[in-house]
């Protein structure tokens, strides 16, 4: 069993700030889950293209307002508590909060901790997923 107290992961090195928003990772790959889980903050007036080439993501907004815009279709959707929105095809976005949202974030495959987004807006890739294990003799 894991148990872990908010206030205590977000004093730790799995806090991570980064331009445009913080994520508190309360579950990582070295937990042994298969995913990883993180409550972030999105910060107001920000503008956040998104692309997770390597990893899938469900979002449930819990505070704040703000807008989702899919970059394939131009659809543009409300972000409001109680609303979910789920990456499942490595879709690239545009989050505009209004207000600070703060949302539960839940990541395929984990991130390892300390990820921030690149040029493209994705989480690099796990580089230990694919890799065949060691033969040893």
């Amino acid at each position: 069993m894991i148990v872990r107290k908010l206030k205590d992961v977000r004093k730790s090195d799995k806090h991570v700030k980064s331009k445009g928003w913080s994520s508190t990772r309360l579950l990582l790959k070295d937990d042994g889950m298969g995913f990883s889980f993180h409550l972030t903050t999105m910060f107001a007036g920000e503008e956040l293209h998104m692309h997770y080439q390597n990893h899938l993501e469900a979002v449930l907004v819990l505070k704040g307002n703000g807008t989702i815009e899919d970059l394939e279709t131009g659809i543009m959707h409300e972000l409001a508590p109680g609303v979910m929105y789920a990456l499942n095809a490595n879709d690239r976005h545009v989050v505009r909060p209004a207000t600070d949202i703060l949302c539960a974030c839940v990541f395929n495959p984990p991130v390892t901790g300390r990820e921030v987004h690149d040029e493209n807006g994705a989480y690099p890739a796990d580089p230990q997923l694919g890799k065949e294990p060691e033969l040893t003799d």
